[in-house]
């Protein structure tokens, strides 16, 4: 417990300090069960978690409503609060909304180009993601990888789209932190970012939407091999549909 304690708030300190004790401990248990943290299955303490934070029961019980309403944790009455197991079908719904939508992006992307300070920014953000690569950094990558996907749907002014992303997302990402490094390279999500942005900057839009249609679709290589590898950490039940999608 402590040192679960001491990695809350860790990720205490990097919340904002603008936002409410609400916001706060939202996004501090979102990202502790994102980056396993807090592990698929383990019981949660309304108490332990109000006194780590030194604030009251109520907003504690508002972040478990939320979580609870994004899938990732499960109140039972009158046993408690449980991070949710993944569930391979979730996980696979999500993968589809978010290939649809950034999919979209990347063709508008193409065909109506970006400005040039954005396909600048989107190079930065390349560039430091190869800078986590060696040493391998996977929280820094995330983050920057959350940025360079934000940053393409705001550079065409689709702020919904990126809503819809973050959205989904979390049922993705706890996928994405485990298939990291070994089911799949940094190196090799780096180099797909890098074709997508060089196929918007020449206006490709066929090839703009492949590279981003095959970026969304890796976790259809990983995902099968981290059940294997990790079955405590999702649902049992298999996911009739799993081999049907990773054939499509």
């Amino acid at each position: 417990m402590k040192r679960m304690n001491t990695t809350l708030q860790a990720l205490w300190l990097e919340t904002r300090d603008s936002d409410s004790v609400r916001q706060r401990l939202h996004e501090v248990l979102r990202q502790s069960i994102i980056r396993m943290e807090l592990a698929p299955g383990q019981a949660l303490s309304e108490k332990e978690l109000a006194e780590t934070f030194t604030v009251s029961r109520q907003p504690v019980r508002e972040a478990f409503i939320r979580l609870s309403e994004a899938g990732l944790v499960e109140v039972r009455p009158q046993r408690g609060t449980f991070v949710v197991k993944i569930s391979q079908q979730a996980v696979l719904e999500a993968r589809f909304v978010r290939e649809a939508v950034e999919v979209a992006v990347a063709r508008e992307a193409a065909n109506r180009g970006l400005a040039p300070p954005v396909l600048a920014e989107l190079r930065d953000l390349i560039e430091r993601q190869r800078r986590c690569s060696e040493p391998a950094d996977h929280d820094r990558f995330f983050l920057l990888d959350e940025s360079f996907h934000r940053t393409l749907s705001l550079g065409i002014g689709q702020q919904a789209a990126w809503k819809v992303t973050e959205e989904v997302k979390a049922q993705l990402d706890r996928v994405r932190y485990l298939s990291v490094p070994e089911s799949t390279p940094l190196d090799k999500l780096i180099a797909q970012h890098e074709a997508i942005v060089d196929a918007i900057e020449r206006q490709d839009t066929e090839a703009a939407v492949e590279t981003m249609r095959i970026h969304q679709r890796e976790i259809l290589e990983s995902l099968p091999d981290l059940v294997r590898r990790f079955p405590e950490m999702f649902q049992s039940a298999q996911t009739p549909s799993l081999a049907e999608e990773i054939q499509a």
